[in-house]
This record gives C-alpha cells, structure tokens and sequence, in this order.
C-alpha cells in the first residue's frame, strides 16, 4: 500500500486562516479508513497551555481534557465516577478519602522514560502533581482546589489518601477538575515551564504537534486504559486536530461545507441561518446536522458594583427595578431563538440542587416604574443615569434591556469594552454595572453561592459586586460545614434569596449548550459543564 498524505493546508479569506478537510500538516502512514477517524474542531482563540495546572479557560480545558486524567470524573449528568481511582472510602467525619489506584494505567510513551518508553502511574505520581500544583513558584490558578486539603500521602504503590481541614461535600466533584490530573515527575522536571508544549499524560489521546494559533494535533494512545460498556478499547478515533478561526461566521462556513465535524454554542452570525425562531433546526440542514441541546451550569448576568460613589448603583430601588422592567422572555425568543432558559429563578441555574423558580424577578413594568418614581421622591434626582459596560458579543442584549427601561423612566448608557478590558475592569472595581457570566467550576451551588461570599472579594476572589451581607455570610459557612445534603441544599435556596432581594445582580437567562454535530460522528453526546469528550467519538 502506498503512503498517502494528509495534507494540513491553509487557504486565506481575507486574512483568515481556513483549515483543510484532515487538518493534518505531517505525513501520516495510514489506511483511507483511518483518515476518516480524525475529529477536526475549531477554537475561537489561541489555548494558552496544555499543561493542566494552568487549564482555567474552556479551550485550554477541552485540550487538556484529552491527554490528562485525575482520580475521578464526571459522567454526563453530573455524577463522580472513577477514572485512576477503581474505588474510595470516605471516613465517617468526611474528611478523609483514600483512593485505591489502577494498576493498568500507562504515561504516553516518552524516551525519558528509559527503554520501556513509559510506566504505570503510582500513588507517587499524585503527590507529586498536588505538590506541583500548590507550590507557589509555579503560580498556578488551580491551586485554589487544595485550600481546604490539610494533607495527602501515598499510603502504597496504588492507594492515595487525601485529609481535609473541614468536611465539604463537594470535594469529589473539586477534584474532577483538570487541575487535579496526574503528571510524570521526570518530565515535568525535564521541560520545567515548556511542559505547557511538551505535554505526557495519560489520556485517550497523545499530543504529536502543536503550531500555536494555527493547528493542534492529536494522535491516538493505544495504551488508553478505559473500555466502552461493549467492552472495545477507548478511544476509536485516530486523531484530533483543531484550527484557531477566530471568526465564528468563518468556523459556520467551515462546519457547513464539511471540513470540521462540531460547532459549539449559538452566534449572532449564524443564528437565523441554522435555526428558525422557535428553536428549531432549519429544514436546510436536516439531512447533514445534528443539533444537540441540554442545560448548561452556567447564568448569564448584570452584577451592580456595590461600592460604587454613585447612588443609583447603590441604591436597591434601582437595582429591583431593572430586574422587573424588561421581558426575559422575549428577549430569549428574539435575540437567541429561544435557546437559553429566562432567569426567572435565583442565580443558582437550573439542574443544579438548590435552584428555586420561585426566587426571580418577573416582568412587572408598572411595579418597576413605581421603584423609579419612589427613587426620584427620595432623592431628589429626577433623571436617573446608569452606564451599563458590556462586549461586543453581548451589545444586543444590553439595547434591548435599554430600550425597555427607558419607557419606565431609567435611562441606561451602553460602553462597549474588548472582553480583556472588561474582564479587568470587574476584578479592579472599575465598572459600576457590567455584563457577566459564571461557568461553574464543579457541580455544586457552592460554586454560585461563593461570589457572593464578603471574603471573596474581587480581586482576591470571584465576588465582583463586593456584595456583604452578615447573614449571607453565617449560612455560607454553615453550608461549608454542613454534612447532610438536604440541610446543605435548604440553606443554599435561604442564600440564594437573600441574594435576590438584595439584588446586587440582575440574572439574565441560563445559558443551554447547543452543539452542531455532521451526520457521521456518532457518541458525542453532551454535558451541563460543556466539556469536550472525544473517547467515545468515531465517524461513519
């Protein structure tokens, strides 16, 4: 058989790059077969790391996710299942976890491993990982994860233990983080700082190349340890190769034609084009798409400054009253075609425990426009101001909420800031009322509840309004503490209300992850976290 080339090629549009139909630069020796087992997907901006103590963003995660594994992982609804670790026990005071490893668990192969090219991981392997990622040289964002962990020791070859400070229920959905996944010693050691590009774990796939913000390749670990519920060897695919288009109309055009197999999440760009305005995937598209669709943890908001000089920021009149006085109903139908579920509840999302439909605000117009008249009276300030800083992605639904407050007496002004900036702005107290969105990090409402915490402020922690309430903060530390899941979730929906009447935010809508998926991949599947999971992926 004669060797063929996959040929990775770039044309321009304009002076964007375009990625091929294998996406694949190096010659690969394989059967035509083969090359139909390569998933070719697109990211939206340069992964800053492949290195999983630094793997904060969802493309850095996404990448990651395919070479590295941790003790455990989560299943797609949610549940903590085992990875390297066949099994654990929890003590009765829930503080300490001993995990029992896999025996059958190889590093990619590597010439500094010696002649064997690879090892089995030990209990060994993840002190180190957990020394690595906690030590302050490194710096890594995810050392957060071991806060609250007192100690761990390899108590054997293949059982690990971790003790915590305080109980948290929540630790084993901590630990499904990427931050949390086993790295070799003697090539962390090796590379230093170019471990980031010089990547060996033990996942489903291995890296083989990487041309920063041009294309991604993976290859196929044989050594993969996981089977299906068929009992066949994960993964099937035969690589992974990722572009870096950075216009998402580009990437439509890109998945349309066939040259990548899977879009992520719903554009402007697009929307009208693949979707009706129920919802609904157009007829066009029928015979080629599959539309994928589930509740996503994370919820789109306004958060107010609360330590803004300007009384209309801190005054809950205003605040209460941009939370009634604009439909987010309509706004769903009209700007995202009604994917994304209207926040009429609390911050918790839904599909989380401890989220209340019952806690929200819903359109009353007549009750907003009273709060304004009420604000006016008091204070004397007859024509309210707020600025409302925003990025381009996100202007749409900053004008309508402008449009329909003005008819209620609150005039809004729009910044619009490049996403760096705003990003900054929030952390440093810069901006008195801005667009955000939180992502949970694992799937407990703890993860919701923390930005709202008065320790937490930004910059030091996620509570970017600088929200304090002492009683907020009482239940919060009893939630900490709290053992029995349904006490735990009860004063998590007591948080969560007291956060609404206050009313530092305005909870725009929970978000819902859409993928578009060709007609011949087969066991994507999809995940309220949003995390891209190749091993069960093949292609017809």
């Amino acid at each position: 058989m004669t060797k063929q080339a996959s040929n990775f090629f770039l044309s321009v549009i304009g002076s964007v790059f375009i990625c091929s139909k294998l996406f694949l630069s190096c010659s690969v020796s394989t059967p035509d077969s083969r090359d139909k087992q390569v998933f070719r997907y697109n990211e939206h901006k340069n992964i800053g790391s492949l290195d999983p103590a630094f793997a904060k963003d969802n493309a850095d995660i996404s990448a990651v996710n395919q070479l590295f594994n941790g003790l455990v992982q989560m299943d797609s609804v949610l549940n903590v299942i085992p990875s390297i670790a066949s099994s654990w026990h929890i003590s009765e005071d829930a503080k300490t976890y001993t995990f029992q490893l896999r025996k059958d668990v190889y590093f990619h192969t590597h010439q500094l491993f010696g002649t064997t090219q690879t090892r089995t991981v030990t209990a060994d392997d993840f002190v180190f990982s957990f020394d690595r990622l906690k030590s302050p040289e490194l710096a890594a964002p995810g050392a957060w994860v071991l806060q609250n962990v007192e100690h761990y020791k390899a108590i054997d070859t293949h059982s690990f233990q971790i003790t915590l400070k305080t109980p948290f229920p929540a630790f084993l959905g901590l630990l499904t983080m990427k931050y949390c996944s086993v790295v070799p010693k003697e090539i962390v050691n090796h590379y230093g700082a170019d471990f980031r590009s010089n990547p060996i774990g033990t996942g489903p796939f291995k890296f083989k190349r990487w041309e920063e913000n041009i294309k991604l390749i993976f290859r196929k670990n044989k050594r993969y340890f996981e089977s299906n519920t068929a009992g066949q060897k994960l993964p099937h695919l035969e690589a992974v190769a990722i572009s870096f288009l950075a216009d998402k109309q580009s990437e439509f055009l890109q998945f349309v034609q066939g040259n990548i197999d899977f879009v992520s999440g719903l554009d402007a760009s697009y929307k009208d084009d693949i979707l009706e305005a129920d919802g609904v995937l157009n007829s066009r598209y029928i015979s080629s798409v599959k539309m994928l669709r589930a509740p996503y943890l994370n919820t789109e908001y306004l958060g107010f400054y609360l330590n803004s000089e300007i009384s209309e920021y801190q005054n809950k009149q205003i605040r209460q009253a941009l939370n009634y006085g604009f439909d987010r109903i309509k706004m769903m139908t009209h700007l995202r075609n009604g994917i994304g579920i209207p926040a009429l509840g609390g911050f918790i999302p839904q599909g989380l425990p401890g989220h209340n439909e019952q806690l929200g605000y819903n359109y009353q117009p007549k009750k907003a426009k009273d709060l304004i008249e009420a604000y006016k009276t008091e204070s004397g300030n007859l024509e309210p101001t707020i600025t409302l800083t925003t990025t381009s992605n996100y202007l749409s639904f900053s004008e309508f909420i402008q449009r329909e407050l003005q008819s209620i007496g609150l005039d809004i002004k729009i910044e619009v800031i490049p996403p760096s900036a705003l990003k900054s702005a929030k952390s440093n107290g810069k901006v008195d009322l801005f667009r955000a969105s939180w992502v949970a990090d694992y799937p407990d409402a703890q993860n919701y509840l923390s930005l709202f915490y008065s320790k937490n402020f930004a910059p030091n922690g996620p509570n970017y309004t600088h929200f304090k309430d002492e009683q907020f903060d009482t239940w919060y530390t009893q939630a900490l503490l709290e053992t029995d899941p349904e006490n735990r979730i009860e004063l998590y929906k007591k948080m969560d209300a007291r956060v609404m009447e206050k009313a530092p935010v305005v909870v725009l809508f929970y978000d819902e992850v859409v993928r578009f998926i060709g007609t011949d991949v087969k066991g994507l599947g999809i995940n309220p976290t949003n995390l891209l999971e190749l091993k069960n992926v093949r292609k017809n």
